[in-house]
């Protein structure tokens, strides 16, 4: 089947779906039609089981370097806060639809994972890093809350109150072996290892069965 998509790529391997965010003139920045991609493929997995599990990457150089601040979004002049909020909705509606569909989520995490790429990272279940990666809440740098898109839920549960509120008050970034320290990310591994590590833990995670796999997932 053609690929539906125009930012995404989506390769079947059996029981998972890799899906590759497919933006790297970009660095897969987060634009309009990124997002509506991402919220399409997402709801598609609502009532799919034939898909159990989903690994989710960048293409090029980053996992995801956040908002397309060249888009209508971020724009000067009027209507922009009207568009901002309507990003800030489609960002919020996508975050929830990936903790709501029944396939747990691998995040693999490389290069540059910076603001609404951050917390895509974040809504993930497992996170895993290579040693290139480097993350940061960048969203109060650009004069928004560090809290967007779930990052101000997630971070917290993920490392505690103290890590979390240094990251999002300083937008600063977090490098893979202190990721890993602070327990924000599973594993490090060299960037040539990240997709086959993701496998791997794909493979041990689909020993289960798919209802507890599905049930452990919606119920968090």
């Amino acid at each position: 089947m053609a690929n539906q998509y125009l930012t995404l790529k989506i390769e079947h391997r059996g029981q998972i779906d890799i899906l590759t965010m497919n933006r790297p003139e970009a660095m897969n920045a987060l634009n309009k039609q990124l997002f509506s991609d991402l919220q399409n493929y997402y709801t598609s997995l609502q009532d799919n089981y034939d898909v159990r599990l989903v690994i989710m990457r960048g293409e090029g150089r980053s996992f995801c370097v956040g908002g397309d601040l060249n888009s209508s979004a971020f724009a000067e002049g009027e209507g922009r806060e009207v568009q901002q909020y309507e990003t800030q909705r489609q960002a919020s509606s996508l975050i929830r639809l990936m903790r709501s569909c029944p396939q747990p989520i691998i995040a693999l995490c490389h290069g540059p994972v910076c603001g609404g790429g951050f917390s895509l990272a974040l809504a993930a279940d497992v996170r895993i890093a290579s040693t290139c990666a480097r993350m940061n809440a960048a969203y109060i740098k650009i004069g928004l809350s560090g809290n967007d898109m779930g990052s101000g839920y997630f971070l917290p549960r993920l490392i505690g109150l103290s890590n979390a509120s240094l990251i999002l008050y300083t937008g600063r970034f977090v490098k893979a072996e202190q990721a890993l320290q602070m327990g924000l990310v599973s594993d490090v591994v060299e960037l040539e290892q990240l997709l086959e590590s993701g496998l791997s833990l794909a493979d041990e995670m689909l020993q289960a069965s798919p209802l507890g796999l599905s049930l452990i997932h919606i119920s968090e």
